[in-house]
């Protein structure tokens, strides 16, 4: 999730600590940082590594007020590598489909989860059930808010993933991005309603803690002004070096078409690719009701 990263990596390391610096209000510990540094899997249950971030950090940095715009959803996370043992110390091996409403106070650091989730992996549970209930209620604490996990067979056909649907803007092969993202960049075409869904597969941004690069497809679903297409693609391209995380990058793109064009309707979805065996699918929508999508073969 996200800024250049062109720095050396004592300069990277700067980064790190000024970020979290900022992310805290205060000076940062040991324990935080580690999230930016090599880390060895927890060999026993160990829920306190779970660290949480604000959500209003990052809506705090949105020119639109990201509390005021009519904006529902939930970040879906897909755990590739979820095992612990059984009663009888055999391994037991899944995948999770993990639900956060975007209403939660906090997020919770991806790096956390998957120490937490490696912690499992030498921990016994009498049940499938057992395991998912106490893995629901340490996220549920940590993100301020109850979650949801779905606990699936490794060959489950729903995890396949399917292509997005819509027009992809990649076929505008001219158009480069901005130096950051900025909302002045969109325009619409004419002031005809149109009801559209675009789609590319260039977003890129970069990790807060590390500056590495995340790539995503990112799909929007339109009812309202007739965006200019050329100029949408270079708005998402314009976050190929901005520095912030998933959720709040899928945040920004809303909140800054929601406030440009007032449309009637509204849907964006990116879909990260995973890292460390876990991709974070983030989804806001205009509509209460309106639910994410499958993930994507790429994922």
């Amino acid at each position: 999730m996200r800024t250049a990263c062109t720095c050396s990596i004592v300069e990277q390391d700067c980064v790190s600590r000024d970020f979290w610096t900022r992310l805290n209000g205060s000076t940062m510990s040991d324990k935080i940082f580690v999230l930016g540094e090599k880390t060895p899997a927890p060999t026993s249950y160990s829920p306190e590594v779970l660290f949480p971030i604000a959500r209003a950090v990052g809506r705090a940095t949105i020119d639109s007020n990201a509390s005021q715009l009519p904006m529902f959803g939930v970040d879906l996370w897909h755990i590739y590598e979820l095992s612990w043992l059984n009663a009888d110390g055999v391994p037991q091996v899944f995948v999770g489909r993990l639900l956060v409403p975007c209403e939660s106070t906090f997020i919770t650091e991806s790096k956390s989860l998957k120490l937490y989730l490696n912690s499992l992996n030498l921990t016994r549970f009498k049940t499938v059930e057992e395991a998912r209930d106490v893995i629901q209620s340490d996220v549920s604490k940590v993100v301020n808010m109850p979650v949801s996990l779905d606990i699936l067979e490794v060959d489950d056909p729903s995890m396949a993933g399917s292509a997005l649907d819509g027009d992809c803007l990649d076929r505008h092969s001219d158009v480069v991005g901005a130096v950051k993202p900025a909302k002045e960049i969109l325009r619409s075409q004419d002031d005809s309603e149109v009801e559209r869904t675009w789609y590319t597969h260039k977003l890129r941004s970069l990790c807060p803690v590390t500056a590495q690069p995340d790539w995503a497809s990112v799909q929007v679903r339109w009812c309202g002004p007739n965006i200019d297409e050329r100029t949408l693609l270079q708005y998402l391209l314009s976050f190929h070096t901005h520095q912030e995380y998933h959720e709040q990058c899928l945040e920004r793109i809303y909140c800054d078409l929601w406030s440009t064009f007032a449309p009637r309707s509204l849907a964006v979805q990116a879909f990260y690719t995973r890292r460390g065996g876990i991709d974070i699918t983030p989804f806001r929508a205009s509509d209460p009701s309106a639910l994410p999508r499958s993930r994507m073969p790429r994922q």
